[in-house]
């Protein structure tokens, strides 16, 4: 069986990257522009960073911020019906992975309409068409969503999130400007980079890695364990690092798939409302503790990447655990909690009974039973 690797086209890197906006816009014949930004960026004149930009070359554009931090089948709904109304022709995406998701949603929606419950999208859905194209902006440095096929919905009803997977929904053009990254507060910043970690260690270790991706996942372990302390003090450096490093785990992860942490992050983002950063970090030692006798020797590397010294003299079970230990600390220095106080004993079997439906859960190194995962539920209480 071959392996597929679905990248953008094209991506620009860097401080100042934004500015290729205009000449990408123009370039590909654009006219109108659908701005999808979540309202603090609008706000906080983040989003401005970039309409800036569209009002100086004279490029039309309507501006909708009726995104949520965990977008809903109704935001969706709703921006489809704004798209329509906007006379666009393509979606500029400026924010995290909220603002992406929405736009990846709406996009896939405008061009397969047939999907517009947008339920029928959750999994590999058939769609036939690509999106409407999409210039993505993140202000994150975490989801990567500016380079992945994936997306996530919240239904609101269900008290779930579903995972949609779509080569079609990509972004034709990403811009990874670390300067729109820089007004992050501490949290967001530390929480955003924790999930790019998560997405490069599940992505290391899931059931689908192979040589390519393996080569991008370890680099961005590298990175982000070099790099996330620094962004979280707001230094140049590390901003530019974590910039970078969430982007290459989103090349490789978007490829292969996840595993248990992100499908039991999902379940408790939609029954506790948790910032999906927050619940991957929290999750990631228990998670990476589960699996760590059905990882091989990648654990090795893992501890390598994350900076601990000594490795090649360690016993396999010393630098399994010197690796979990490493992104522990990082997770602790970084300010991420260890425990979620709204977990319920009451909740624990609805709980894993979601987690082990989401679609990450496939690509776990190691199969789980409802009562596994209850118990790594429980190690949060």
């Amino acid at each position: 069986m071959a392996n597929r690797i679905s990248l953008n086209g094209t991506s620009y890197h860097g401080s100042g990257a934004i500015q290729d906006i205009i000449t990408e816009f123009q370039n590909r014949g654009y006219t109108k522009a659908f701005v999808a930004s979540d309202p603090d960026l609008v706000k906080f004149n983040v989003t401005a960073k970039v309409t800036d930009l569209l009002d100086a070359a004279n490029i039309p554009y309507t501006i909708y911020s009726d995104i949520k931090p965990n977008p809903t089948i109704a935001n969706v709904q709703h921006g489809v019906e704004a798209f329509k109304a906007s006379g666009a022709d393509c979606i500029i995406a400026i924010g995290g992975g909220s603002s992406m998701d929405t736009s990846k949603a709406i996009g896939i929606i405008i061009a397969n309409p047939e999907f517009a419950d947008v339920r029928s999208l959750e999994g590999c859905a058939p769609t036939k068409n690509p999106s409407v194209p999409i210039l993505a902006v993140p202000t994150t440095a975490g989801t990567a969503a500016e380079v992945t096929i994936n997306y996530v919905i919240t239904d609101v009803e269900k008290e779930r999130k579903f995972v949609c997977v779509d080569p079609h929904d990509m972004p034709v053009v990403a811009f990874v400007d670390p300067d729109m990254m820089s007004s992050m507060p501490k949290g967001l910043t530390a929480s955003t980079g924790m999930d790019a970690l998560t997405h490069a260690i599940e992505g290391y270790t899931t059931k689908g890695a192979w040589e390519m991706t393996d080569m991008f996942h370890i680099e961005a372990i590298r990175l982000i364990a070099e790099n996330l302390r620094g962004a979280v003090a707001n230094t140049k450096e590390g901003r530019e690092g974590m910039a970078l490093a969430q982007y290459i785990a989103g090349m490789g992860f978007s490829n292969v798939g996840l595993g248990i942490d992100h499908s039991m992050a999902h379940t408790l983002s939609a029954h506790y409302d948790t910032p999906h950063g927050v619940a991957c970090a929290m999750l990631l030692p228990i998670s990476m503790e589960f699996n760590k006798e059905y990882t091989g020797d990648k654990y090795k590397a893992i501890a390598k990447a994350m900076g601990v010294e000594g490795v090649d003299s360690m016993t396999q079970e010393e630098y399994r655990d010197a690796a979990i230990a490493a992104v522990r600390k990082l997770s602790k220095d970084v300010g991420i909690p260890e425990k979620n106080e709204k977990i319920r004993e009451e909740d624990l079997d609805q709980l894993a009974k979601d987690a082990l439906a989401d679609a990450c859960y496939p690509g776990n190194p190691r199969e789980a039973t409802k009562e596994q995962v209850i118990e790594m539920f429980r190690k949060l209480m």
